[in-house]
């Protein structure tokens, strides 16, 4: 059971923001049975197991099928957001890039199953009990690292800096940041804060990848949240109740993308409807959530 967020709030991976992350490592399990062209995270149906949650559980591991309890679009979604954002490390590692921050990563496992170069540091930021979760879970499992992966416990709506630098992280050094699917969950005001943390602890020729989401036209909000509330009604008939549209920030907010062309960023955008096109997956049907118009940018720090 989840409430209304507010300033403070925590939680794992079974509850409130930390059950998203399980159900998107859910989609990220189905969509690696099913289509390996795009995605092969193997790592994501043994950690949606290990969190206990019953119905992602039955999802990932394929005896229950999503039909009518995760659109096919959200498996796409998962399909071509995870190669995104696979590609921008993979690139950012062949451009000599040796430091990587991969924020509220939840189920991430790219730091154990991505070629990284040899000296790279890939830091990871989360709640103290999500990190702690997935660093025991997957040594159970008898998983390594393929790149020096430390922990960075804290709050994104905490002191990032000190943690970060606590950790090792150095300024200095030319980082890639990652940052999926997470700013809607943070507060208008927290996103800006965070994204200029990001600029001010960025050296020169460092990367970012996040997505850039359009401010709402009139009526679109509550379409969204009906969408939201429907999805919540199916799952909750299988005991899982996660009050989607609670956890979301909505209202007007500053888009990821020309705040970071103001902060010092140059830019490459693609729409999530150019990038389900480039990826040869079905376009998107009555896009009353405007999803298609949604950018996913990568960018290098001028």
């Amino acid at each position: 059971m989840t409430s209304t967020r507010y300033d403070g709030d925590s939680w794992d991976l079974a509850s409130s923001v930390g059950a998203t992350a399980t159900m998107a490592a859910a989609a990220r399990a189905i969509a690696t049975r099913t289509d390996r062209r795009l995605i092969d995270d193997p790592f994501a149906e043994p950690l949606v197991k290990a969190v206990g949650i019953e119905l992602a559980t039955r999802l990932a591991t394929g005896e229950l099928a999503p039909d009518g309890l995760v659109e096919q679009v959200w498996i796409d979604l998962a399909k071509v957001r995870t190669k995104f954002y696979d590609e921008f490390f993979r690139e950012a590692t062949n451009a000599g890039i040796t430091q990587a921050v991969i924020l509220a990563s939840g189920l991430d496992s790219r730091a154990y199953r991505l070629p990284w170069s040899p000296g790279t540091v890939v830091y990871e930021v989360d709640q103290p009990r999500v990190v702690e979760f997935k660093t025991r879970t997957l040594a159970d499992l008898g998983a390594a690292p393929t790149a020096d992966r430390r922990v960075a416990a804290v709050d994104l709506r905490d002191d990032l800096p000190t943690v970060l630098r606590t950790a090792g992280f150095d300024p200095a050094r030319p980082t890639a940041w990652s940052a999926e699917g997470l700013l809607s969950y943070l507060p208008p005001e927290a996103q800006d804060r965070l994204l200029d943390t990001i600029t001010e602890l960025s050296a020169p020729k460092s990367r970012i990848a996040t997505e850039s989401r359009p401010n709402p036209q009139p009526g679109q909000e509550d379409r969204t949240q009906q969408r939201l509330n429907g999805l919540s009604d199916r799952w909750r008939l299988h005991g899982f109740d996660p009050d989607m549209a609670r956890l979301r920030y909505f209202g007007e907010r500053n888009e990821a993308a020309p705040y970071l062309t103001d902060c010092g960023w140059t830019l490459n955008e693609i729409s999530v409807r150019d990038l389900l096109a480039a990826n040869n997956l079905p376009a998107l049907k009555d896009d009353d959530m405007r999803m298609g118009d949604m950018l996913y940018v990568r960018g290098v720090r001028r």
